[in-house]
């Protein structure tokens, strides 16, 4: 029996942002390596090839609910209640969690485009349009006007999401101050998303938009506002977590089905994942059970899964560029990949902990907030 405590992090979610960060790492590492036709796809059962590399996109879904989730509660917590939020902290909390990272990996990536570091040289725009549109968070609509980035900047996308959506969140939260003004405000952004993604031409802006991404997060503002009402009631919440994990099986696990169901065209699919992730965080809140030790490693992914998600493509870039050039058999490409996933996970980690959480610790001391919580404000996309 897992012991059921009264703890500023849920266990589950952290186990749920493991997963999802795993998802990503393994899509990336597989895609670069598709590039460079070292695919070793065809040597394992189609159903289990689609669910271990193609899951990436979706494990960024699951983390934008998971974001709004945290915000929101964490946010209700420290505030008692939305219409106290205070803006100012809000956005410094923000500010000591995603800017000393995104900060260092821009001067890291400027570096590497002056010195014309294959993979790293910046084509479709110029560097500086870039650094302009990593730090005012418009990276997603940068390679909708013109194209892909290399992929340490693509990975900005998500964080470019979430940053806008978090520069109104406080402001529609001071604003709308009747409850039921800033719930319909939030169903606004689910009913648009299924649209945004399917009514464009612009397949990148389909995918990256900021209202085609901004649904999954209103979907865990919402469900994080629903489960104090939930929260007596036992026999929901056991709906609640079937019906999460019967969604997030259909998304993750039966493309076939999925396209049956026509859910991919009409954009319905993100909107299904996202459901199903806030339906499944509701009670894992509710019960904020302590993992097992099993779960333990999945727990530290997600904890870090912000750096690592940040870090990785440095490891996915040049691992395979290594492997590659080394004109290695695509028999060790599987055994290669595990190495880049950990190597990822080991960097991320590192910069984890001797960087971006002293650099938080020492920011948050500065806030008010900061200091009158424990825990961090949810992390970004990735840990997001």
């Amino acid at each position: 029996m897992h012991e059921i405590r009264a703890a500023r992090r849920y266990d589950g979610i952290d186990v749920l942002r493991g997963i999802s960060i795993l998802a990503v790492l393994v899509h990336h590492i597989h895609i670069r390596l598709m590039f460079n036709h070292v695919s070793f796809e065809k040597m394992l059962p189609a159903w289990i090839g689609r669910i271990l590399f193609w899951n990436g996109a979706n494990g960024v879904t699951v983390f934008f609910a998971i974001s709004g989730f945290l915000i929101t509660s964490m946010s209700v917590r420290r505030w008692k209640g939305l219409p106290g939020i205070r803006p100012t902290e809000f956005y410094w909390l923000r500010f000591a969690r995603i800017a000393p990272l995104l900060i260092a990996l821009l001067a890291v990536l400027s570096v590497l485009h002056l010195e014309h570091v294959t993979g790293f040289v910046i084509t479709k725009t110029s560097l500086s349009r870039a650094l302009v549109a990593a730090l005012t968070f418009h990276v997603n609509w940068l390679e909708a006007a013109h194209g892909y980035l290399p992929g340490n900047w693509d990975v900005l996308w998500s964080l470019s999401n979430e940053e806008v959506f978090y520069l109104f969140f406080p402001l529609a939260c001071l604003v709308l101050r009747r409850r039921w003004m800033l719930l319909s405000f939030l169903a606004a952004f689910v009913i648009t998303g299924p649209f945004a993604r399917t009514l464009t031409h612009n397949g990148l802006w389909a995918d990256y938009g900021y209202l085609s991404c901004m649904d999954g997060i209103a979907l865990g503002c919402l469900a994080a506002l629903a489960t104090p009402w939930l929260r007596e009631r036992p026999g929901v919440l056991t709906t609640t977590r079937i019906a999460g994990v019967s969604l997030m099986v259909l998304v993750l696990c039966l493309r076939p089905l999925v396209r049956t169901l026509h859910l991919y065209e009409t954009g319905l699919d993100f909107t299904a994942l996202a459901l199903g992730t806030v339906l499944l965080l509701i009670p894992i809140a509710v019960a904020n059970r302590t993992g097992s030790k099993i779960s333990s490693p999945l727990r530290w992914l997600g904890r870090n899964s912000y750096e690592i998600y940040l870090t990785h493509m440095f490891v996915v870039m040049f691992g395979v560029q290594i492997f590659v050039a080394q004109k290695w058999p695509v028999m060790l490409a599987p055994v290669y990949s595990v190495v880049l996933l950990l190597l990822a996970i080991a960097v991320g980690a590192a910069v984890a902990r001797w960087y971006t959480e002293p650099l938080n610790r020492r920011l948050r001391a500065n806030s008010t907030a900061g200091r009158k919580a424990a825990a961090p404000l949810a992390d970004s996309a990735a840990g997001s």
